[in-house]
């Protein structure tokens, strides 16, 4: 696409203060410490785009999305929507009318909606924040409009959350994210806690309400399936690092860094095709004291004595590809391949 992207972040990184508290400090001689959850991310989303973060749990993306939706502020890196610094914005009204252009779902329906409020309360809330109507009739009329386009009646705003199933509860969830007009929406595994064949609806909901309104997502996934589905662009994460970025089809066609491919590799071939598969092997080292250098190294079968010792920089690997990996940049990764094979 062409044009400035919608939404750009540059270095973004959060750190969180995990000490003991000050006299257990003092009595054990012990300092500070400090949990590393994301480290000098950036990536760009055009409008219209889904762009997905994947990577196993713990790996940052969830803090990511708080960080991108403004529910938690980074320790560096800046996060510019539609070329606004989210920083630089000093006044109330002006950061009120950014607000305005971007929602988020959340991961647990049940969790995210108030139990004490009905329906058609929690999907008007952000009508009435942001000043969108004129009156009651015209806020009930909206609040109508929006229960029919995500599948629910208008008569089903009567009712309390829980009331509903998951997957209905998670149409009212989207319902609400709708009702402020955004042009954004960041979606934190809106589908994880749903069934199968739910999951399956959902997602074909969200499909179609970008199309109808134009919308650019943020998703959130740990599900490779879904992501494939969903994603116009992926990143993948390795402990609050970004490892590749890639169109969704160049990285299931050709992923270039170890990581990637043991996440396909983990993924049951149902196809039966025989290709020799690596699965993840090991444990996710502690964020708290991480390893030296590239931080996959413990867990890679392509590691060398560099990959200890510096740390890996995101480059080009092929059109509108990054990857971290020092394998991939000296080609060893291809050559033992192919020893591999032969």
């Amino acid at each position: 696409m062409s044009g400035a992207p919608l939404v750009e972040v540059e270095g973004l990184t959060r750190f969180f203060d995990v000490s003991k508290p000050f006299l257990n400090r003092v009595v054990e001689g012990v300092p500070r410490q400090y949990l590393r959850a994301v480290h000098d991310v950036s990536f760009k989303i055009n409008a219209g785009e889904t762009f997905a973060l994947v990577g196993e749990s713990g790996c940052g993306k969830s803090t990511v999305a708080r960080m991108v939706a403004g529910l938690i502020d980074p320790s560096a890196g800046r996060i510019v929507f539609d070329g606004v610094d989210r920083a630089a914005v000093q006044s109330t009204a002006e950061d009120r009318k950014l607000r305005r252009r971007f929602q988020m779902i959340f991961q647990d329906p049940f969790a995210s909606l108030n139990p004490r409020w009905r329906v058609d309360k929690i999907i008007a809330e952000p009508i009435r924040a942001f000043g969108l109507a004129g009156d009651v009739q015209e806020i009930e009329h909206q609040v109508g409009e929006l229960l029919k386009v995500v599948k629910l009646d208008p008569a089903d705003g009567a009712k309390f959350p829980h009331e509903f199933s998951g997957g209905q509860r998670q149409r009212i969830a989207i319902a609400r994210a709708l009702s402020n007009k955004p042009e954004f929406i960041i979606c934190d595994e809106p589908t994880s806690a749903l069934d199968v064949s739910v999951q399956a609806q959902i997602l074909n909901l969200m499909r179609d309400l970008q199309d109808e309104f134009g919308l650019t997502y943020l998703f959130i996934s740990h599900n490779l399936a879904v992501v494939r589905h969903m994603a116009t662009r992926i990143g993948v994460m390795y402990l609050g690092k970004l490892v590749e970025d890639a169109p969704s089809r160049a990285l299931f066609d050709n992923p270039r860094h170890p990581y990637t491919r043991m996440l396909l590799d983990a993924v049951p071939d149902i196809d039966m095709t025989g290709r020799a598969r690596t699965p993840v092997k090991g444990e996710v080292p502690n964020p708290i004291d991480p390893p030296s250098g590239c931080t996959f190294h413990p867990r890679c079968p392509y590691a060398f004595d560099r990959c200890k010792a510096e740390e890996p920089r995101l480059l080009p690997v092929g059109e509108n590809h990054l990857a971290s990996c020092h394998a991939v940049e000296e080609g060893r990764l291809e050559r033992m391949e192919a020893e591999r094979v032969e």
